[in-house]
């Protein structure tokens, strides 16, 4: 029988632009503030957990949805020993945006924030757990699959369409510059040292900076990077070992230790995807 305290992850080659995650006891599950490069979409099944997304908070409840821009740092976790149960939808944020595009609601084909972070109306709540039941149906065609997904998220972005969002502001050209840095170099052993003699900033000067713009310090920064390599190299069937040596961890029980902090699973459980049709 199925550990309803073990996340479930569902997957399919055939729609590498989505990916569903689902709990049915959330009260051990606990997330440190990350961040996706995905835009994520999630329900709220059975009772309440708290929601921290960027400098606001909001307590959340069974059929609630809530919506987390690709980059914004968010957290999820359960109150006290209640119990709770969610499901999490990722999109690729390039997908979307096309979608978006093709619908009319971009001007161009880039991606734009969506200010709307939570919605409490019970009919998109009910489309979202109808499409999502689709997802994890082994019985469902592709072709309804990839419809279901479509149809809600196409009416969804409607429904948030033309609301006015408060953009994450441009941070200075030089903590740009140093968060590439970390971006292209994640993999390997950064020092402070080294990040203030690119940016001529002081150690606390640029750790406070860093954090005022992109929501993490800069070794929060680095670490969730790795964690997203780390998923990445999951996914496409890379061996646990190894996986956390591409991402850059010394050793296994390290990238098993942040994996679970950051990502409320083990990397064993994360990589195992349920049955694709």
């Amino acid at each position: 029988m199925t550990d309803p305290g073990k996340p479930l992850f569902w997957r399919d080659a055939r729609m590498p632009h989505v990916e569903l995650r689902k709990v049915g006891d959330g009260r051990k599950v606990c997330y440190a503030p990350h961040s996706h490069t995905q835009w994520s979409l999630g329900a709220i099944t059975a009772g309440e957990s708290t929601f921290r997304y960027r400098d606001d908070a909001y307590r959340i409840r069974a059929g609630s949805l809530v919506m987390m821009n690709p980059e914004w740092v968010h957290a999820c976790n359960p109150i006290g020993d209640r119990p709770w149960a969610y499901l999490m939808l990722y999109v690729e944020a390039d997908w979307l945006t096309r979608l978006r595009y093709a619908a009319g609601l971009l001007a161009a084909p880039r991606w734009q924030d969506i200010a709307t972070a939570v919605i409490d109306e019970p009919a998109w709540y009910d489309g979202y757990c109808r499409m999502t039941a689709c997802l994890l149906d082994p019985r469902r065609d592709l072709l309804d699959k990839q419809s279901e997904v479509v149809e809600y998220l196409s009416a969804l972005m409607h429904r948030v369409a033309g609301q006015p969002t408060q953009p994450l502001p441009m941070p200075p050209a030089l903590l740009r510059e140093l968060a590439a840095y970390l971006d292209e170099h994640a993999a390997e052993d950064v020092s402070l040292d080294a990040l203030c003699q690119r940016s001529g900033y002081s150690p606390g000067h640029l750790i406070r900076a860093f954090r005022q713009h992109f929501g993490l310090t800069p070794h929060a920064y680095l670490i969730n990077r790795r964690i997203q390599r780390g998923q990445r190299e999951l996914k496409q069937g890379t061996p646990i070992a190894e996986a956390a040596l591409n991402a850059g961890f010394s050793d296994q029980p390290h990238f098993q230790r942040t994996f679970k902090r950051l990502v409320a699973a083990t990397p064993n459980q994360y990589r195992r995807s349920l049955p694709e049709q």
